[in-house]
């Protein structure tokens, strides 16, 4: 796990404890398993548990986390401490009280290693997100630093192209592209021409 995992490449099979705000329990989370269910996978890496900017963007992912699902996608999101430290976050915090997709916890920073995110002068992950295809391939990657939130209605859109291009691996997705407008079919006619396929 000690080379860090760049877009394009297949991510090593690994596993996580997590809490599960759905049940209230414990659980894994298993890159293997969600392979293996044709899921998508989304990495939420996010610096602490009880801080100030990660209940903000873990509750603004809650708000899209329905439509991921939507789209085969499982969320986790993950940070350095531990699976009893997020239960209780998740009781205290009320930014928190609608977020039901799986807590990771990565306390020896070894996830956090593999996709690059973890600070080794603070024992934390920077603000990290991640896609993988269900053929585990790394498709997404977009890390921010600590005072900077993400906006999930972006992550959102990024899933929905990426979801879109695997049944249609000849077309690619321009700037903003939302689901009903027009795509790219790269070709020699479209060198130079990208205004004229857009508007026409």
């Amino acid at each position: 796990m000690s080379e860090i995992i760049l877009v394009g490449q297949e991510v090593p099979e690994f596993e996580m404890e997590t809490y599960e705000p759905e049940t209230g329990k414990f659980g894994t989370f298993s890159l293997k398993k969600a392979k293996e269910e044709g899921k998508w996978t989304i990495l939420f890496f996010y610096p602490a548990d009880f801080t100030f900017v990660c209940p903000t963007e873990l509750a603004d992912l809650a708000e899209v986390y329905p439509q991921l699902k939507e789209l085969g996608a499982e969320v986790v999101s993950v940070s350095t401490d531990t699976k009893f430290v997020h239960l209780a976050w998740h009781k205290d915090e009320k930014l928190l009280e609608n977020v039901k997709y799986p807590m990771g916890a990565d306390p020896t920073g070894a996830v956090s290693r593999m996709f690059g995110v973890y600070d080794e002068n603070t024992g934390l992950a920077l603000r990290g997100t991640f896609i993988i295809s269900p053929e585990g391939k790394l498709v997404g990657s977009e890390v921010n630093f600590y005072n900077v939130g993400r906006n999930a209605d972006e992550l959102l859109r990024k899933m929905k192209a990426n979801a879109y291009l695997i049944g249609h691996p000849e077309e690619a997705c321009p700037a903003k592209w939302e689901p009903g407008k027009k795509t790219l079919k790269p070709s020699e006619e479209l060198v130079g021409h990208v205004y004229e396929a857009l508007n026409e």
